[in-house]
């Protein structure tokens, strides 16, 4: 598996977990800092940022 393709794993993953904080009432922040992740990871990947990928790759597979 290669960069993008770990990455667009963990955008997947991590879409299914903020679904999960979404259904939480007090997941609200839990979920907001999920979705900023997950922007910063389709933004590495429209940009072509690799230090960008990278770094946002580690935020995403840390998100539990």
């Amino acid at each position: 598996m290669n960069l993008i393709e770990g990455l667009q794993a963990e955008l997947k993953r991590n879409r299914e977990l903020k679904a999960l904080y979404d259904t939480i009432p007090t997941g609200g922040f839990g979920s907001a800092m999920i979705a900023l992740d997950i922007s910063n990871g389709e933004q590495s990947i429209a940009l072509g940022d690799t230090v960008l990928m990278l770094k946002t790759y580690k935020a995403l597979k840390d998100n539990e």
